[in-house]
């Protein structure tokens, strides 16, 4: 949740979520807001063919202060570590970043766990930042 105090971190951000959005035909903001579920329908339909891409635009804020609102920021930054699953998630790059060395390791040699790995990093990973934030 947004705090009135600027010192306090928050999880996710806006600008993040409209340079994702750029590719929101993907459903990368929708999975960088913790909702892969329609994250994986703008996949598979293009944005439900460009109309939801468009319309989310005006719901990146809300999806903003609901993702603050469930996940733990912390010490791991989310912008980083999901720049990092989607540029270097084959590699392994992004686990090792969150202290998973032996997984990390493990989807450098095998290519993300034959990708169904990565995959599986795209719904989950909000939520495996959130619990290395907690400790």
């Amino acid at each position: 949740m947004k705090s009135a105090n600027p010192l306090i971190e928050t999880s996710h951000n806006i600008p993040m979520g409209y340079i994702l959005w750029i590719f929101g035909f993907t459903g990368a903001h929708r999975f960088y807001y913790g909702r892969p579920v329609t994250g994986t329908i703008w996949f598979f339909t293009l944005g439900v063919l460009g109309m939801g891409w468009l319309i989310d635009v005006f719901l990146i804020p809300s999806m903003e202060r609901d993702a603050d609102s469930k996940y733990s920021a912390g010490p791991i930054n989310y912008n980083v570590a999901w720049i990092l699953l989607t540029f270097l998630g084959l590699f392994g790059v992004h686990r090792m970043y969150i202290g998973k060395w032996i997984t990390g390791v493990l989807w450098l040699l095998t290519g993300g766990l034959f990708t169904l790995g990565y995959v599986y990093d795209y719904w989950t990973w909000n939520e495996q930042i959130s619990q290395a934030n907690r400790g």
